[in-house]
């Protein structure tokens, strides 16, 4: 099996190159080897490698910047993942693709479900939905993963931003009002490995493509979360000028940003594990494992 992955130094790029080496000849490619924004050029490559499946982990990930560069998020995060669909049709590969919680309004307390509508609040939530979309008109042999707070130890995130503020201030202030489920891309890796792992075993004329819900157990906010990472570091002999009695709770209300988050980010992930019969840990094993490797 030949695998065309892109985003190889993305946070889950980075974990994908490993969990699908086993698999079968990988050829990972990064921005600078294949502009996502390039429509020629992500043409060719794909012509050129003529995988069995292409998994997308790239993404234009700046939720923020993406407020005022929208036409170069709508490139990589909507029209790319049509253009990788249109060429692995024509050459009868598949793909797997990651998607976002961004792409619902976020209100309400009940984890969202495939089923439920979508109503992206910023430009990044509306370019992903976009691509979701685009991607499965395409090509109709595509596995379109949902997922949440994605956290790794390659790459930037927000556990770092933590760990590194924690070590330089006194006091923290973190949003405690959006509530989701921080998940690893190594978990994310892995699930994908059995995934195609399946798929190799089984053929691909009956394995169940969709879209489908993949975050880790359990649920947390942005506050709590943080004084997990902090509280972790302090358990671990790292130096932090703060204290846990420093991290306060603010609301979104209080931490106005360029770019509209959603403050309900629970993702149901029933469907997935009644389909492919995996389970998924809670965060805070993947997290505690992210900080074993960075600590």
């Amino acid at each position: 099996m030949k695998i065309l992955l892109t985003g190889r130094d993305g946070q889950l790029g980075f974990e994908l190159q490993r969990s699908l080496a086993p698999l079968g000849e990988v050829c990972a490619v990064d921005m600078l080897e294949c502009d996502l924004s390039d429509e020629l050029a992500l043409r060719r490559l794909v012509q050129t490698v003529r995988p069995d499946l292409i998994v997308n982990p790239a993404a234009y990930t700046a939720v923020d910047r993406a407020e005022s560069e929208q036409g170069l998020a709508a490139s990589i995060n909507r029209d790319a993942p049509r253009i990788l669909g249109e060429e692995a049709a024509k050459i009868g590969a598949w793909v797997i693709h990651y998607s976002t919680d961004y792409v619902f309004e976020g209100s309400g307390v009940e984890p969202y479900k495939e089923s439920d509508v979508t109503n992206p609040q910023n430009v990044y939530g509306l370019t992903k939905r976009d691509g979701e979309n685009a991607l499965q008109i395409a090509c109709a042999q595509s596995l379109i993963l949902r997922t949440s707070w994605v956290v790794g130890s390659h790459g930037g995130n927000f556990a770092k931003s933590m760990l590194r503020l924690g070590a330089e201030r006194e006091v923290l202030k973190v949003v405690n009002d959006q509530f989701g489920a921080p998940t690893s891309a190594a978990l994310l890796a892995d699930v994908t490995a059995q995934l195609v792992g399946r798929a190799r075993r089984e053929g691909v004329t009956d394995f169940p493509f969709g879209l489908y819900h993949v975050v880790a157990g359990g649920e947390t906010n942005w506050y709590d979360y943080a004084r997990f990472v902090i509280g972790q570091a302090i358990t671990a002999g790292v130096p932090m000028k703060i204290a846990l009695d420093n991290i306060y709770p603010i609301s979104t209300q209080d931490y106005p940003l360029p770019a509209k988050r959603p403050l309900n980010s629970r993702l149901d992930t029933g469907l997935f594990k009644k389909t492919f019969d995996l389970e998924l840990p809670d965060w805070r094993i993947g997290v505690g494992h992210v900080l074993q490797q960075i600590l």
